[in-house]
């Protein structure tokens, strides 16, 4: 259900929000870490799997950053979310910190893991108006390009 102020029509729908023009360049731009590094560690490099798993906790760890923001700005009648956004912005660093203590295949399964179920919970949210839709689209695309690299890898 949408809060009131929403559905009443005071507020624009979050899902009719657009993203800004740089987001999908910007973020396809940040799937080529996930993409090189993995096809240097499926080629041997030593050093490639720590350094996907260093660049995927970072990324994981802006992921829940976002709801932060999402916090910060919430629109009238949003307030229930909350808690719920503030957790969300800091279980995904907390998951990628773990990661890095991890064995190196293991953390990465945990990353790949962690990106996945931030998305998942992203359209939970979605469903009920408190992530905008053209976010989410995009999000899932660098999504499967993040956890598809970080599993290939493992």
């Amino acid at each position: 259900m949408l809060p009131r102020a929403i559905s009443a029509g005071a507020m624009p729908l979050p899902d009719a929000t657009p993203i800004p023009p740089l987001a999908r360049p910007l973020g396809f731009a940040g799937l080529a870490p996930f993409l090189g590094l993995a096809v240097l560690a499926l080629a041997g490099v030593s050093w490639a799997p720590e350094a996907l798993a260093a660049y995927g906790a970072t990324i994981l760890a802006f992921l829940g950053a976002v709801h932060w923001g999402f916090a910060l700005r919430a629109l009238p009648g949003e307030d229930f979310a909350s808690a719920p956004r503030l957790a969300l912005g800091v279980v995904p660093a907390l998951l990628g910190w773990v990661a890095l203590l991890l064995p190196v295949a293991a953390g990465l399964w945990l990353l790949a893991g962690g990106i996945l179920a931030t998305a998942a919970t992203e359209t939970a949210a979605a469903r009920r108006g408190l992530v905008p839709a053209e976010y989410l689209r995009l999000r899932w695309w660098l999504s499967a390009g993040a956890a598809a690299s970080l599993a290939a890898a493992a």
